[in-house]
């Protein structure tokens, strides 16, 4: 069983099946599959079925996965250790929607002039996704909103670092405070959004309960939607004018609840020179 080997195995797992495996790989289809086959044999077991035309794991292939994962993560770990502790190689950051647009492309773009040897892969989510990726290792670091629930980093699992403060306003259409609204929808992206979490809060310590949640998956369509009518929304402050996106609407501070830290995190013990230099850029943004 080598690291080649188990590369595959995950990416077939994380693409949902050989074709789209082996696109990422750059290999051919049928070297995937005859590489999936040489590890059953050397496990002794099944890895999939197939069900249709999708590949699912089998029980066995749910234990290895993340053995896998922490395999090919230690692998990278013990390359940039051996490196001289010069950044280069792959790293494969998280960000949220709004610090993509808003705080990242300068700090993305400084780094790429000074480790041009590092080869950056950017993904984006809501804060629940990206603790999942960082625990599971699809990416090395995530910036992300500090989870208004205390025990969602685990000390065990996690380290991080403040990296910068986000105020947070609340989005009504012209002429509306947010808590006078009756009958209340809150636009917001998918369940699982910190900053969702913290407009809940905030309707929480008014008496309010939304009385339901229109999910989008941008700000242009939530600042849109709130200046059609449609609802109420939460977003960051820097997000809004950056993209003068608050012509529209009036904007409403939520106090200290909207004081809201940005976290670089990392899985405990597993760093690298390349994400230590991304820390030193990021760092000085607080």
């Amino acid at each position: 069983m080598d690291l080649s080997a188990l590369t595959i195995f995950r990416a077939v797992v994380r693409e949902n099946g050989v074709t789209r495996a082996a696109a990422k790989l750059n290999r051919v289809q049928s070297n995937v599959t005859t590489r999936i086959r040489q590890l059953e044999e050397t496990l002794g077991t099944d890895l999939f079925i197939r069900d249709g035309r999708r590949l699912v794991l089998t029980p066995a292939g749910e234990t290895l996965l993340p053995y896998a994962e922490r395999l090919l993560a230690l692998a990278e770990e013990a390359r940039h250790a051996v490196s001289e502790n010069r950044p280069q190689g792959r790293l494969r950051l998280g960000t949220m929607e709004s610090t993509a647009a808003s705080r990242l492309p300068r700090v993305l773009a400084a780094y790429h002039q000074r480790w041009p040897q590092v080869t950056l892969e950017l993904a984006t989510g809501v804060t629940r996704a990206l603790i999942e990726s960082v625990r599971t290792f699809e990416v090395d670091a995530a910036v992300m909103a500090r989870p208004i629930e205390p025990d969602a980093l685990p000390a065990e699992q996690f380290e991080f670092v403040p990296v910068f403060e986000e105020e947070l306003t609340l989005v009504t259409p012209r002429g509306q405070h947010p808590a006078t609204a009756t009958n209340l929808t809150l636009v917001a992206f998918e369940h699982g959004c910190a900053y969702r979490s913290y407009a809940m809060r905030w309707y929480e310590q008014q008496g309010i309960r939304p009385a339901r949640v229109l999910e989008l998956g941008s700000y242009h369509a939530i600042v849109a939607c709130v200046a059609a009518g449609a609802g109420v929304a939460v977003a960051p402050r820097s997000v809004l004018e950056l993209a003068r996106l608050d012509d529209e609407v009036d904007l409403h501070p939520m106090g200290e609840l909207g004081r809201v830290d940005a976290l670089l995190v990392w899985r405990k013990g597993h760093v690298s020179a390349a994400l230590n230099a991304m820390r030193d850029l990021l760092v000085p943004m607080k």
